[in-house]
């Protein structure tokens, strides 16, 4: 069975109730299930709360529908008229959720998109074995997309880090190849040759291999100084 319908089979458990809420479920399912609307708009079914609650249900029974959480969030009911679509947009709203309308073909729309607004509008018609079944698809597909964004700078961060240690090494080989390492500031050659000997090394791990240890700011600046001295003596870089 699919989510929508799973959906509805939950809400057609709890058809009944209170008189005036069966009134106003059943006005829902009439409305929204006709080919051509006759019956007037129901105002007068709709001073409770609890009445409005019941006549969205009848609605969904009738005409709705809800994507698979699993692929998308969609919650639409489909009208036949533009005075349905407004009428339910007006009780959406007054639970606070933001019903959108658009025309599609001959039909109006009443839609939302939102999974945290699909989630109380099923909260609203009471489909609470269908709401902690989206609550927990979205809870895992948000836990997915903070893993992947996490993965996603941590790999950002090592290609940034990879790249800036492949340049100081070729900046110290070019250097190489155009004087001795020896010919350089003490602080530098050092710093040059533990480069070369520990490409892979972070800024850190460099500065506790010089003798005295320096800190990173410290490390970062000879390697700054190094890529100086390379473009001054010609290394082209793109």
């Amino acid at each position: 069975m699919s989510f929508s319908g799973e959906v509805k089979a939950e809400l057609v458990r709890q058809l009944g109730g209170k008189p005036h809420c069966r009134l106003a479920e059943e006005a829902a399912i009439r409305w929204f299930s006709a080919e051509h609307v006759q019956v007037e708009e129901p105002d007068k079914l709709l001073r409770k709360k609890c009445c409005k609650r019941a006549f969205l249900r009848g609605a969904f029974l009738a005409s709705g529908s809800i994507s698979d959480p699993q692929k998308s969030y969609h919650f639409e009911i489909v009208c036949q008229e533009e005075a349905q679509a407004e009428l339910l947009q007006q009780l959406y709203r007054e639970f606070e959720l933001d019903a959108k309308i658009v025309l599609r073909k001959k039909y109006y729309i009443v839609y939302l998109k939102e999974g945290s607004q699909i989630v109380d509008a099923l909260s609203v018609m009471g489909a609470y074995v269908a709401l902690m079944n989206l609550e927990n698809v979205r809870i895992i597909k948000e836990m997915r997309g903070s893993v992947n964004r996490i993965v996603n700078c941590e790999t950002a961060n090592i290609n940034k880090v990879v790249g800036a240690a492949c340049r100081q090494v070729e900046d110290i080989r070019y250097i190489q190849s155009k004087m001795n390492l020896d010919e350089l500031p003490p602080a530098l050659e050092e710093m040059a040759r533990i480069r070369l000997e520990y490409p892979d090394s972070s800024l850190k791990e460099l500065g506790e291999l010089c003798d005295p240890p320096v800190g990173k700011s410290g490390v970062n600046h000879r390697l700054r100084k190094l890529s100086e001295i390379a473009k001054n003596l010609g290394r082209r870089t793109e």
